[in-house]
């Protein structure tokens, strides 16, 4: 019983998974917003294909859920490269690194997620592929150590972090595209939202996309989240269509503002207000405090 539990876990997960790529743009054209990267990536994708090189290595940062692992996969569909997506706590050790690199073909796109958490072991082994495109490997150890260089396949290496300033001076001065993603303008939610409707075939009016808009707090992944649960609502309480009426009763019982804070971004607020007194609070304390709220509340339900 407990197998066939985890069973279908697993596969409502893979489920979510496989709706949520279904969401992505595939090409530059049907990317929206960020219409400075837009414009810049297109430029150095066509010098490169022009130039039959492999696109200069880009680091993509800012807020989460903007679209840097989306935007990374719109540069190998536009460069007609494969991908390969890992992450930096991922890669542990320098082996995992070294199998990552030695598996690319020629052109292919190596996205790293949390760059900045890469080891500085990881991230010394790193160097000289992102140079060089080559591999130096050490067998044995002690006097009868040697030192093995392997040539890798010309490839991009994309890194995204939510942490620009954590990222060592040498690792990113060593990729030549930067580009910072904005938050979205409402007008840009509201058009991706009326996408991803389209997408999962569900209709929704011009109100209620500008609605989950403004309450989406700048971001493509809370704005796509927002739609598929107002989906569910709009499923049950109404005919399936969502319009501005169970739109706006969705998000309240989601507990979801104007300002698109929710119950705990509220609290916060109010504790650094009221109890703090609007002077000086760490995060730690806050933090502490919430939970203890919780928990209480919890007992007396």
């Amino acid at each position: 019983m407990e197998n066939e539990n985890l069973t279908s876990t697993n596969l409502a997960d893979e489920q979510e998974e496989i709706l949520e790529t279904s969401l992505r743009p595939k090409t530059l054209s049907e990317y929206i917003g960020q219409n400075k990267v837009k414009t810049s990536m297109k430029i150095y994708i066509e010098a490169a294909k022009k130039r039959k090189e492999p696109l200069d290595h880009c680091l993509f940062y800012g807020p989460p859920g903007l679209g840097k692992t989306t935007i990374s996969g719109i540069i190998a569909n536009e460069m007609g490269s494969k991908i390969k997506i890992t992450s930096g706590p991922a890669i542990e050790k320098p082996g995992d690194l070294a199998g990552l690199l030695t598996s690319l073909e020629e052109f292919d796109v190596l996205f790293i997620d949390e760059i900045h958490r890469l080891s500085k072991t990881v991230e010394e082994i790193l160097y000289p592929a992102l140079e060089d495109y080559c591999l130096d490997i050490t067998i044995g150890k002690g006097p009868e150590a040697k030192s093995i260089r392997l040539d890798l396949p010309k490839f991009t290496l994309i890194g995204a972090t939510t942490k620009a300033g954590s990222l060592t001076t040498p690792l990113r001065d060593r990729f030549g595209i930067v580009e910072r993603l904005e938050l979205y303008s409402i007008e840009d939610l509201s058009t991706i939202v009326k996408r991803s409707s389209k997408i999962l075939k569900v209709k929704i009016d011009k109100e209620s996309c500008t609605e989950i808009a403004r309450r989406s707090r700048g971001t493509p992944r809370i704005a796509n989240r927002l739609l598929k649960r107002v989906r569910d609502f709009a499923l049950v309480l109404g005919d399936g269509q969502i319009n501005l009426q169970i739109t706006k009763h969705a998000l309240n019982q989601l507990e979801i503002d104007e300002l698109g804070l929710d119950e705990i971004d509220r609290k916060m607020l109010n504790m650094m207000i009221v109890q703090y007194n609007r002077k000086t609070c760490w995060n730690r304390g806050i933090s502490r405090i919430t939970w203890r709220r919780n928990r209480y509340n919890r007992r007396c339900i």
